[in-house]
């Protein structure tokens, strides 16, 4: 694996390990918090970051494989197995909130006492600290253009907004005191279906990747900007790029003077992928197709 390439693997580990890290410290308050407080929303908030932990490990996984470098096999690299993780965390998620909202409505039925007024610290403490791991690992995600760490960055996202609707519901059962017992079972079902609008959302994310969905517009005009200033290029047809994994790969057909011979052709290509694999180091390949230049 090359430098680079084994810099943004390094890179997106640690920010993993920084979100197992505080997981399993907030399951574990959360959880604890919850059966003592008799908070449902908490406890469902608790069962989310355990998951999340698991999820955690499996983007680590998908990572570990999508680094691997191109064999005979994989001539294009192992990239796909970053969406391929991404989908798989998504349905989990999809699970997750599905059990959640179950369980919920079954609390909502049932009859119980008003959780105890101390789960509001521990759920501020949370929110606070799942907020900044959100910002901090998509700030990351960004950097680095994986699909893998945005989902790991929507689970902190999506683990802080259930926790403010825990929040929310447990503070409007206190102040509505009798009558208002199920306020934190309707937070907790209110918080199911954000984990399940994210979880989709992440879904989709994989989906259009596996499906080749080209990267931004903006990508597509530095790598044209940066051919078409190739001497020897004068003029650009298709250009086509591929996200697989860290990697990129693009696909261009240049046009070049038709009195060119193939050796002068097959020299301005080559020039052409130097040039744009220098451009942006995430570029791991240039096919460049070679067409006549025609006038008018």
């Amino acid at each position: 694996m090359d430098t680079v390439f084994g810099d943004r693997l390094s890179r997106s580990k640690q920010a993993l390990l920084m979100g197992i890290g505080a997981n399993v410290v907030l399951a574990s308050v959360k959880g604890t918090a919850g059966v003592i407080g008799n908070s449902q929303a908490l406890i469902a908030d608790a069962v989310e970051s355990l998951m999340d932990i698991v999820n955690a490990f499996g983007i680590w996984i998908g990572l570990q494989i999508s680094s691997v470098p191109p064999d005979k096999n994989h001539p294009y690299g192992h990239g796909k197995a970053e969406p391929l993780v991404t989908c798989a965390v998504a349905f989990i998620l999809i699970g997750v909130a599905v059990g959640i909202a179950r369980e919920s409505i079954h609390q909502i039925l049932t009859p119980h006492e008003m959780p105890a007024p101390f789960t509001l610290v521990v759920l501020t403490l949370v929110i606070l600290t799942k907020e900044v791991l959100s910002r901090r690992v998509t700030s990351e995600a960004e950097a680095l253009e994986s699909t893998l760490l945005q989902g790991d960055a929507a689970h902190h996202r999506t683990d802080a907004l259930t926790s403010l609707a825990a929040f929310i519901g447990i503070a409007v059962g206190l102040l509505g005191g009798p009558g208002w017992e199920r306020s934190d079972d309707w937070a907790a079902l209110f918080a199911s279906s954000i984990i399940f609008f994210n979880a989709s959302v992440l879904l989709m994310t994989g989906v259009h990747e596996l499906m080749d969905r080209a990267p931004s517009p903006a990508l597509e005009g530095e790598v044209r900007e940066t051919a078409g200033a190739v001497a020897g290029v004068l003029g650009l047809d298709r250009c086509i790029v591929r996200k697989m994994g860290f990697a990129l790969y693009v696909d261009l057909d240049i046009l070049v003077d038709p009195a060119s011979t193939v050796a002068e052709g097959h020299l301005i290509a080559h020039h052409v992928q130097d040039a744009v694999r220098k451009s942006n180091v995430r570029i791991r390949r240039v096919l460049v197709h070679v067409e006549p230049f025609e006038s008018g």
